[in-house]
């Protein structure tokens, strides 16, 4: 590329030294340019005159076809990429915990089929947060929507998406639906704990644990969504998003309540790699995503 550059100066500039202050280099610089030149196409390219460098027959019949191609580089470099999703073609490849999946993916592929007809999505399931930093690394994702991972630097980027508050469910029919959910029946239940990472406690267990309480775990399950068709069969109890309960097909089964214990609500994020930060069709996408998660809320 750079031996082009000095072949349009020198075909331009006609003087050695005038080509070399063109392209910002030394003299000796550009001589060495146009040694290699000459090597590397077997020919002396320009032939010194009394008017300068006279081109020969081959440099003549390069000028042009370089000088186009060096304005489309340019052209290409500088100019701001055009993307219009209407006309576009292009893969996205989306990183998705379980609840985006079952809360945003349909209303985000239907928005899409429509705003951009050339697009496919590929999902990637991942369950642990921090293992999205490691896909984004890999360039295997090329953004995902989840709890905000733990070991993220400067190279992954996050922005907030969806926001949810936790309730707790029995089913409908159980004898404690119709009493308040106080402290007391809270902990006379038998719970489910929904963990992702397989861990046997959850930030319910923490807040308990801060009262002095503890409650007594009867299933550990890594898919939140399996949870509330287990607890409208059983006596147990859950307390999960609430999105979760009023998404689920044994909704009119289950009985809502707020926690007993204060939980903070949980927020999923939308996390993508610094690299593609400014690619025109990811930053589209980005957008998109955010605009239909805006419309959940």
């Amino acid at each position: 590329m750079n031996l082009l550059v000095a072949f349009d100066a020198l075909i331009n500039e006609r003087n050695v030294t005038r080509a070399a202050a063109r392209v910002g280099v030394s003299q000796p610089a550009m001589s060495a340019a146009l040694s290699r030149l000459r090597t590397l196409l077997g020919d002396p390219l320009f032939q010194r005159s009394a008017e300068g460098l006279l081109p020969t027959p081959r440099a003549r019949d390069l000028a042009i076809p370089v000088a186009q191609a060096l304005t489309t580089i340019e052209a290409a470099m500088l100019s701001p990429p055009v993307f219009d999703p209407q006309t576009a073609t292009a893969t996205f490849k989306l990183g998705l915990q379980d609840y985006p999946t079952q809360i945003l993916l349909p209303t985000l592929l239907e928005a899409l089929q429509q705003a951009m007809p050339g697009a496919m999505l590929n999902v990637v399931a991942f369950n642990d947060r921090d293992a999205a930093v490691g896909l984004l690394d890999a360039g295997l994702i090329d953004a995902a929507i989840g709890v905000a991972p733990t070991g993220a630097d400067g190279r992954i980027l996050t922005r907030p998406l969806l926001r949810d508050e936790f309730v707790t469910i029995v089913a409908a029919d159980h004898p404690a639906a119709a009493c308040p959910m106080d402290l007391p029946t809270y902990l006379s239940f038998k719970h489910v704990l929904v963990s992702p990472e397989g861990q046997l406690h959850g930030i319910v267990d923490q807040a308990l644990a801060q009262l002095g309480l503890q409650r007594q775990l009867a299933l550990t399950v890594p898919h939140v969504f399996a949870v509330p068709e287990v607890v409208a069969r059983t006596g147990m109890a859950a307390t999960l998003l609430e999105r979760v309960a009023r998404h689920a097909q044994a909704h009119h089964r289950l009985a809502l309540f707020t926690p007993p214990v204060t939980l903070p609500a949980m927020v999923f994020h939308l996390v993508w790699h610094r690299r593609s930060d400014r690619h025109p069709a990811q930053s589209w996408f980005r957008e998109f995503i955010a605009q239909q998660s805006a419309a959940i809320e």
